[in-house]
């Protein structure tokens, strides 16, 4: 059964395929994904990396968590599953008077 990882602390420089050679090593990689800002393009310094099997992935994380990959050590653990409360706008302080649409959106 596939396994997906979470990648932490990802150099600014890492890409999909620097993910990818990095993680054959371990075993088969099924997809890597770095995250990037949807305004600016640019990685907002973490990803996921999709192994084929649970042995691979746990090898993966014994080779990687805490090594150095594009000059910084990154971080490497089981991805956890979205949750229902994640996603959306978030939590946060409050209203503040407004519902933060402009006021010609409102109508």
């Amino acid at each position: 059964m596939e396994k997906k990882l979470y990648v932490g602390s990802l150099s600014y420089d890492s890409t999909e395929d620097t993910l990818k050679e990095a993680f054959s090593k371990a075993g088969t990689v099924v997809s890597a994904t770095v995250i990037t800002d949807k305004m600016s393009g640019r990685s907002k310094g973490f990803g996921f990396v999709e192994m084929s099997s649970e042995e691979e992935a746990q090898k993966a994380i014994e080779m990687y968590d805490g090594k150095e990959l594009d000059g910084r050590k990154i971080i490497v653990n089981e991805a956890r599953p979205m949750s229902k409360d994640r996603g959306g706008f978030g939590g946060g302080g409050g209203n503040r008077g407004n519902s933060g649409f402009r006021k010609d959106y409102d109508r």
